[in-house]
C-alpha cells in the first residue's frame, strides 16, 4: 500500500479564526496528487478576511461546513488515505489554527526550503544566517520564484496554496522524511 501525506494551508478572518482549509493528499514517494478537499467555514466567511475575495474559484469544489463539523470531517478525510503526516509551509501557524489536529505528525516545509544546504536554488548572493537559513525573502512566494524560475504570485486561496506548497516539495526533490517535525 502506498504511503500518503497531506499538505495543508489555512486562510483566516480578520480576527484570526480559520475561514478556509485546503488539503492536498499526495503519494509520499513522488508527490503526485491523489485527492484534495477544500473547506469553507460558513460562520467565518460571514466575518471575512484579507483574502476573502479569492475564497470561491470557478472549477474548485468547495465544501461549506460549520465550525462544529470541520474537525470530524477533516479527520475522516485524512483517515480515508491513512495519513498520519501533515506538511505545511510555516507549519506552526497552521497547526495552531487547527488545534484539533494535534495528534497528527506535523512537518514544516519552510525549514527545508529556506535553508541553503537543502535548497540549491538559493542564490549565492542571498544573505543567510550561520545556520544557512535565508535572512529574508523565504515566504512561499519568494521560494517558488527561486525554484521554479517563474513569476509566481501566491493566491492566498487555501487549496491552491496547499497545492503550491506540495509543488515546492516536489521541486526540491527531497524525501518527505527529511522535513523536520514541529
Amino acid at each position: 500500500m502506498k504511503e500518503h501525506i497531506a499538505v495543508i494551508d489555512t486562510e483566516t478572518t480578520w480576527s484570526g479564526a480559520v475561514m478556509t482549509v485546503g488539503i492536498v493528499i499526495a503519494d509520499a514517494s513522488n508527490y503526485e496528487i491523489v485527492g484534495y478537499k477544500y473547506y469553507v467555514i460558513k460562520e467565518a466567511l460571514r466575518e471575512g478576511g484579507m483574502f476573502d475575495y479569492i475564497v470561491h474559484i470557478k472549477g474548485i469544489n468547495e465544501e461549506k461546513i460549520s465550525r462544529k463539523k470541520i474537525a470530524d470531517n477533516i479527520s475522516s478525510f485524512l483517515m480515508e488515505y491513512d495519513v498520519s503526516s501533515v506538511f505545511a509551509y510555516n507549519a506552526g501557524f497552521d497547526k495552531n489554527c487547527l488545534a484539533f489536529m494535534k495528534d497528527f505528525i506535523w512537518h514544516d516545509i519552510m525549514r527545508i526550503a529556506a535553508y541553503r544546504q537543502y535548497n540549491p536554488m538559493i542564490p549565492t548572493s542571498a544573505e543567510c544566517c550561520k545556520t544557512g537559513r535565508l535572512k529574508r525573502g523565504y515566504g512561499v512566494e519568494n521560494i517558488m520564484r527561486m525554484i521554479s524560475n517563474k513569476d509566481y504570485i501566491e493566491t492566498h486561496n487555501a487549496l491552491l496554496d496547499a497545492r503550491d506548497e506540495l509543488e515546492i516539495m516536489r521541486l526540491l526533490g527531497h524525501p518527505s522524511d527529511i522535513y523536520p517535525q514541529i
